[in-house]
C-alpha cells in the first residue's frame, strides 16, 4: 500500500479523541455562576477549586490565578526573589520557566536534561550552582515527575529553594507523594491544552503558610485575608481566577483520575507494541514515579532505520497517515531571541549579570533531543487500544516505505 503522502490511502481516515473534553456537568456549573451573578475571583467556586486542587496534590494551601505563566511569577515573588539572583532552569521546557526569573529580574542559569526523564539532570544542577543562586525550578516535564529525591536533597544541602513546575504533571506521584509537596513552592496551569483545562488558569501550592499569604497576596492588589477592600499593603496585581473558569475545572477534575488511568493504560500497551520496533526509542520510565499522566509521550528517532529520512519527513508522511504526531521543541530554549546580548539586561539597576552567554551554549542532550524527539500527546492515549494500534501500523507503514519517501523527496528537490 502506497504511502497517504505519496497519494495511498490513510492508515486511519478519522480524528483521535477530541480535546478538550467536556460534558453537562461544565455547562450545569456555567449557567449556576451566570445564576449566581458573582463572576469574577470571589465566586464560591473559586474556593471550591482550591479546597479540590489542595486535596488532590495533598498540599497544605493552593491560590488560583489567571494562568501558569503568572503562578509561576507569583511563586518567585513569594520567595522573594531579588534582582541578579540565579535560578537554575532546564532548557528543555515552555519560555514561562525562565522569563518569569526575568520578570522577577532574576538570571536563569540553564543546565541540562536528563537523557531518560527528559527532566532537570541532578548533576548539572548541581553543577551550575554559584554563591549567586537562590532557587532551582524543577519542570516534570510531560508528566514524568522529575528526580526529586535527589534535587530535594541538593537544595537543602546548599541552602536553595525547589520550585516544582508541574504544568504537565495533574496528578503525578512520586514514590506514592503527590507532586507539588517538594518544594517551597509548586505551580500548574490550566491552559487550554493542559490536563485540566478552562482554557486559561493557574494555581500556586505551598505547605507554607508565609509563602501561602505572600502569594495571595501578590494575586490581589497587595491586600491581606480579612482586612479592609481598601486596604493595601504591598505591591501586587489582580491575577485572580474568574468564577467561570473555577466552574469548568472543578468538572474537569472530577474524571482526571479516570483519564490518567486511561492514558496510563494506553501508554502501557503502546510499550509494549513498540518493544520490538527498531528507529524509535521510547524513553525509559523510572520506577519511582509512581503516578504518571502521560502528557507527552517522547520516543527517539534514528533515521537509520527510515532509509536515512530525516525526522520531519518522517512525521509529514506519518501525519499524512493520520496520526498527529509532533517534532520536539525546534531548539533548547536558550536559543530564543530574547537570550540574545542586545536583548539584555532585563533591567537597568546594574545589578543583572548573565552567568552564562546564552547566545554560546550547548548542552548537548538538550541539543539532542530537539533534533531527535517525537512526541504523541495526551489526547491519543484517551481512546482505546485500536487507537494505538493505528499509531503503530502507521509508524511500520512509512518504514516500510521509507526509502520510496526519501527517493520522492530527492526527485522533489532535484
Amino acid at each position: 500500500m502506497e504511502l497517504a503522502v505519496l497519494g495511498g490511502r490513510a492508515v486511519r481516515e478519522k480524528p483521535m479523541p477530541a480535546w478538550p473534553v467536556f460534558t453537562s456537568e461544565e455547562e450545569k456549573l456555567l449557567q449556576e455562576v451566570l445564576r449566581s451573578r458573582t463572576w469574577g475571583g470571589y465566586s464560591n467556586y473559586v474556593g471550591a477549586l482550591e479546597t479540590a486542587l489542595a486535596r488532590l496534590q495533598g498540599v497544605r494551601h493552593v491560590i488560583s490565578c489567571c494562568n501558569g505563566t503568572v503562578a509561576l511569577e507569583v511563586a518567585l515573588r513569594a520567595l522573594g526573589l531579588e534582582c541578579g539572583e540565579e535560578v537554575i532552569v532546564p532548557p528543555i521546557t515552555f519560555v514561562s520557566t525562565a522569563t518569569t526569573v526575568m520578570l522577577c529580574h532574576g538570571v536563569p542559569v540553564f543546565a541540562d536534561i536528563d537523557p531518560n526523564s527528559l527532566n532537570l539532570s541532578p548533576a548539572a544542577a548541581a553543577a551550575a550552582i554559584s554563591p549567586r543562586t537562590r532557587a532551582i525550578m524543577a519542570v516534570h516535564f510531560g508528566g514524568h515527575a522529575a528526580d526529586l529525591d535527589a534535587l530535594t536533597a541538593l537544595a537543602e544541602r546548599k541552602g536553595l529553594a525547589l520550585i516544582e513546575d508541574c504544568a504537565h504533571a495533574h496528578g503525578a506521584a512520586w514514590r506514592g507523594i503527590p507532586v507539588g509537596n517538594f518544594g517551597l513552592a509548586a505551580t500548574f496551569s490550566f491552559q487550554a491544552f493542559k490536563l485540566m483545562t478552562a482554557g486559561e488558569g493557574g494555581a500556586v501550592l505551598t505547605n507554607s503558610p508565609d509563602v501561602a499569604q505572600k502569594a495571595w497576596s501578590y494575586c490581589n492588589l497587595g491586600r491581606r485575608q480579612g482586612a479592609g477592600w481598601y486596604e493595601h499593603f504591598t505591591l501586587g496585581s489582580n491575577y485572580r481566577l474568574t468564577g467561570f473558569q473555577a466552574a469548568v475545572l472543578c468538572a474537569q477534575l472530577e474524571r482526571l483520575a479516570e483519564q490518567n488511568q486511561r492514558r496510563e493504560e494506553n501508554a502501557r500497551y503502546f510499550r509494549e507494541r513498540m518493544r520490538s520496533f527498531q528507529g524509535l526509542a521510547l524513553t525509559a520510565d523510572d520506577p519511582r514515579v509512581t503516578v504518571h499522566p502521560r502528557y507527552i509521550v517522547t520516543l527517539r528517532y534514528n533515521p537509520a532505520a527510515f532509509a536515512g529520512a530525516a525526522r520531519d519527513l518522517f512525521l509529514r508522511a506519518v501525519r499524512a497517515e493520520g496520526i498527529p504526531a509532533q517534532p520536539a521543541y525546534p531548539h533548547p530554549l536558550y536559543r530564543n531571541p530574547l537570550f540574545r546580548r542586545a536583548s539584555l539586561p532585563p533591567c537597568a539597576c546594574g545589578n543583572w549579570r548573565a552567568s552564562q552567554d546564552y547566545e554560546s551554549l550547548d548542552l548537548p542532550e538538550s541539543e539532542r533531543l530537539c533534533r531527535e524527539g517525537v512526541w504523541l500527546e495526551h489526547y491519543v492515549f484517551l481512546g482505546g487500544h485500536e487507537d494505538i494500534d493505528d499509531v503503530v501500523a502507521a509508524f511500520e507503514k512509512v518504514q516500510r516505505h521509507a526509502a520510496s519517501l526519501v527517493q520522492h523527496q530527492e526527485g522533489a528537490q532535484s
